[in-house]
């Protein structure tokens, strides 16, 4: 969500991308590691950049011709250096006829699914004030900025939550994947042994759930309040609109910057219909184990 209010809310760099580029959106996680074609296309437009598979990270923005031969790269959000990328591989780029990259058979193991049966729940986390005042426009947009994620419900806690009843998994799975600040970048997910108290039921169709998490060092927590509404249809969820509001401290290594001592972090959740693209994207606590997460 950064960069929707940075690199790619310049009219310049949107105006390239719709006429000019096929833009792609991966998991540069998943693709770095996949074994299958589409994984070994991206491994080789990355291994030609200064990022090579197998050391780490290969986050950036890269551009590339048809045949996978990388034309320009950088890991800047800076506007300005976004667009002179661009522009350096339009430079570049001489138009060549290549073979169509089949399909195959992906990675199961980069490629999950949500649960059949299930659902999928958009998440959208907020902080709500406490920050300094921002020293520039950069700090500003971090600041302001949301966290979103997918929040995926088992089949069976899916008919469960239609009789009524809250599964304690899938509450579990929510406190520890879902209530955390990704408002700055890659949380750092809760451990079940920091879970201290964690209670909630529903009752008329209205949920209400109590939630307690700290580190054992007490430097990162979070004390919410969940409430919200569930209707259902023969048997199916029709509505899932939940708001969790608290006070949250402390950070996570890729979250750094947050506001000091306790500030007010407000998360909702929402029934996913599928109309959006990104309804599809795996939640970011089941990267690379998702039965882990579903569990």
């Amino acid at each position: 969500m950064l960069d929707r209010e940075s690199t790619f809310a310049d009219p310049t760099i949107v105006k390239l991308l719709q006429t000019r580029f096929i833009p792609v959106a991966i998991d540069q996680a998943y693709q770095r590691r996949q074994k299958d074609n589409e994984g070994r296309f991206y491994q080789k437009i990355a291994n030609q950049g200064p990022r090579k598979i197998g050391r780490g990270t290969t986050q950036g923005l890269y551009t590339a011709d048809a045949s996978g031969m990388l034309l320009a790269f950088t890991n800047n959000r800076g506007a300005q250096r976004v667009q002179r990328m661009l522009q350096t591989a339009l430079q570049k780029h001489q138009p060549v006829k290549v073979a169509a990259i089949t399909k195959g058979s992906p990675d199961a193991r980069y490629n999950p699914q949500p649960p059949k049966g299930g659902l999928v729940v958009r998440v959208t986390s907020k902080i709500l004030s406490g920050y300094e005042e921002p020293e520039n426009e950069f700090r500003r947009i971090f600041q302001t900025s949301l966290g979103r994620d997918n929040l995926w419900i088992r089949a069976d806690e899916h008919t469960t939550l239609a009789r009524g009843q809250l599964p304690k998994s899938l509450l579990k799975r929510l406190a520890r994947y879902h209530l955390v600040d990704n408002t700055r970048g890659e949380p750092t997910m809760w451990r079940e042994n920091e879970i201290e108290k964690l209670e909630g039921k529903i009752t008329n169709g209205q949920l209400r759930a109590t939630v307690q998490l700290k580190t054992a060092k007490g430097d990162r927590g979070y004390d919410t309040q969940i409430f919200g509404k569930i209707e259902t249809k023969n048997g199916k969820i029709t509505r899932l609109d939940l708001v969790a509001k608290g006070q949250f401290w402390g950070e996570g290594a890729y979250t750094r910057n947050a506001p000091k001592g306790k500030f007010p972090l407000a998360i909702a959740f929402t029934l996913a219909d599928g109309k959006d693209t990104a309804d599809t994207i795996p939640p970011q606590g089941s990267r690379g184990w998702v039965q882990g997460y579903i569990q």
